[in-house]
C-alpha cells in the first residue's frame, strides 16, 4: 500500500550552515550602518523632534490643545493608547504561546516581535501620561496608599487599571525579550574585534558561555515566562476594553468587548509585524530566513482574526437591536449613517472585507500584496479605535449636546511623536541588536531547510509540490 504525504515547505533556504547563520545576522550588527538605514534613522529622528515639541507645548499649555469639546472628552489620545497597546499584542502571542505549542515558524520573527511589543507599549503608555494632563502628578496613579495623607487611590478608575495592566506587561515583555537575546549577545562579543563593543555585549551578555548548565536554565526560564506572558494576551487588551465596557455610555457598555477587543489586538499586532519584517527581510538581505511560509502562516492568522472581528461587528448591531435599547441602537446606527458615516466604512473595508482577499494562495504569497494589505489592516485598527470612542460620545442623549470633533495639529503631532518614538527604537534595535533569534534558528536548522556541512549537503529543500512516497 502506498501512502503519499506532502513535505512541509521549508522555514530556512540557501542551503545555510551554522557559520552562515551567524554572519547573515551578524552582519547588520558588525558592519557600518548603510545608507538607507542611515536616511530612514534621519526622519524618524526629525519626526520624532516635531513630536517632542508638540508634546512639551500640550503640557505646557493643558490638553485644550487637542480638538476635544463638551462632549468629546476623549477622542485621539485614547484612540492612539488603545491602537498601540493592540499592536504590542502580536509580539508576545508569536514569542509566548507559539512556544508552548513549539510552532517553528515563529523563529526567525520572534525577535523583532517582541521588540516591537516593548517599543508600542512605551508609545502606547506616553498617551497615558498626555491624556492625564499634568504628569508631573502621575505617580498619583500609582497604589502608594499613605503617601499622600488621606489621598487614596481609586481602584475604581479605569486609569488606575491600565496602570497596573500596561506596567506588567512591560515588565515582562522586557525580561522576556531580553533572556532571549543573551546567547545570541555572548556571540557577538565573541566576535567582536572592538575593545568597546567586547566590553559592552560582554557585559549585556551577563557572562554567558554556552554551557550545558547555561542552556538549560535558559530554556527552563524561557517557559516559565512564556507560560507567565499567555495569560498577558488576554488580560491587558481585556482590562483595555473595560475602559470602556464598564460606563454606561451607550456604544460602550457591552460585554463583547473583551475577546473582540483581544481578537482586534492581534489582528493589528501581525500586521504591524509583517510590515516591519518585510522591510527588514528586505533592507538586511534575511530572505533565507524570512520566507514565504513565515509570510503565508501570519496572513493566515490574519485572517481569522479578521474574520472574528467581523463577527463581532455584527453581533454588535443585533445586541443593540436585541436590547430593546432605543439609545443603544441609536449609537449603532448612527456609526453606520451619522457624520461619521466615512470612518465606520472604512473600518468595515479595512478590517472586514481586506483580510478576506488572503483566502486565495496567491495573495498570501505575495509579499506586495501582503505588505500593502497589513499597513491597510492597521489603518482600519485605528478607524475602529476612533469609531467606537468618538461616535459614541459625539452625540449626546440632549440634541444641544451634539457636537462634532475634528483634531487639531497637536492631536497630530502628539500622535506623529509615538510613531518617531516607535521608528527611532526598532531602527536602533535592529542596528545594533541581531534582528532574528541566531539560536533558536540554528535550533531547527536541520528539520526545517537546507542544511550544508563541510562535505557536502546532508539534507535538501524539498518545494511544497514534492511528496515522499512511503512503502508499507
Amino acid at each position: 500500500m502506498n501512502v503519499t504525504s506532502s513535505v512541509r515547505e521549508p522555514l530556512i533556504n540557501g542551503g545555510k550552515t551554522w557559520a552562515d547563520i551567524t554572519n547573515d545576522i551578524c552582519r547588520q550588527v558588525e558592519g557600518k550602518p548603510s545608507k538607507s538605514w542611515i536616511i530612514a534613522f534621519t526622519i524618524s529622528v526629525l519626526l520624532l523632534g516635531v513630536g517632542v515639541f508638540c508634546v512639551m507645548y500640550t503640557w505646557f499649555v493643558g490638553i485644550g490643545v487637542w480638538g476635544l469639546n463638551k462632549t468629546v472628552g476623549w477622542a485621539w489620545d485614547i484612540t492612539n493608547f488603545v491602537w498601540w497597546v493592540g499592536i504590542g499584542h502580536a509580539g508576545t502571542l508569536i514569542s509566548a504561546i507559539l512556544l508552548l505549542f513549539r510552532q517553528k515558524w515563529r523563529t526567525s520573527i520572534n525577535r523583532a516581535a517582541e521588540a516591537m511589543t516593548i517599543f508600542a507599549v512605551l508609545c502606547a503608555a506616553s498617551f497615558i501620561l498626555l491624556h492625564m494632563g499634568r504628569p508631573w502628578l502621575g505617580h498619583w496613579a500609582l497604589p502608594l496608599g499613605n503617601t499622600y495623607g488621606s489621598l487614596w487611590v481609586n481602584f475604581n478608575s479605569p486609569l488606575v487599571w491600565d496602570v497596573f495592566a500596561i506596567s506588567t506587561y512591560l515588565t515582562v515583555s522586557v525580561v522576556f525579550w531580553y533572556i532571549g537575546l543573551i546567547p545570541d549577545l555572548a556571540t557577538i562579543r565573541d566576535r567582536a574585534t572592538n575593545k568597546i563593543s567586547r566590553l559592552i555585549y560582554g557585559i549585556m551578555s551577563f557572562g554567558w558561555n554556552g554551557s550545558a548548565k547555561d542552556w538549560s536554565r535558559f530554556e527552563a526560564v524561557s517557559l516559565v515566562l512564556a507560560g507567565l506572558s499567555t495569560p498577558l494576551v488576554l488580560s491587558v487588551h481585556t482590562i483595555v476594553s473595560m475602559d470602556f465596557a464598564t460606563s454606561v455610555i451607550p456604544g460602550w457598555h457591552t460585554t463583547i468587548f473583551p475577546p473582540y477587543f483581544v481578537a482586534g489586538a492581534i489582528f493589528s499586532g501581525f500586521a504591524m509585524v509583517l510590515t516591519l519584517m518585510l522591510i527588514t527581510r528586505k533592507v538586511f538581505k534575511m530572505e533565507d530566513y524570512i520566507t514565504l511560509a513565515h509570510i503565508e502562516s501570519m496572513n493566515k492568522v490574519i485572517t481569522l482574526t479578521g474574520s472574528i472581528v467581523g463577527v463581532a461587528y455584527i453581533t454588535e448591531f443585533f445586541i443593540a437591536w436585541y436590547s430593546g435599547v432605543e439609545y443603544e441602537g441609536y449609537a449603532f446606527i448612527n456609526r453606520a449613517t451619522g457624520p461619521y458615516w466615512w470612518s465606520y466604512w472604512a473600518m468595515m473595508t479595512c478590517n472586514v472585507i481586506s483580510p478576506q482577499l488572503f483566502w486565495f494562495r496567491s495573495v498570501r504569497r505575495s509579499i506586495l500584496a501582503t505588505f500593502v494589505l497589513s499597513i491597510i489592516v492597521n489603518v482600519g485598527m485605528w478607524f475602529e479605535r476612533f469609531v467606537i470612542i468618538v461616535t459614541s460620545l459625539h452625540r449626546d442623549y440632549i440634541p444641544s449636546s451634539w457636537a462634532y470633533f475634528s483634531p487639531t495639529w497637536f492631536d497630530i503631532g502628539d500622535y506623529a511623536n509615538s510613531f518617531g518614538l516607535f521608528f527611532t527604537l526598532f531602527l536602533l534595535f535592529s542596528k545594533f541588536l541581531p534582528v532574528i533569534n541566531m539560536a533558536e534558528v540554528k535550533a531547527i536548522l536541520k528539520s526545517s531547510g537546507d542544511v550544508q556541512t563541510g562535505h557536502g549537503k546532508t539534507g535538501s529543500a524539498v518545494s511544497d509540490k514534492e511528496s515522499v512516497t512511503h512503502h508499507s
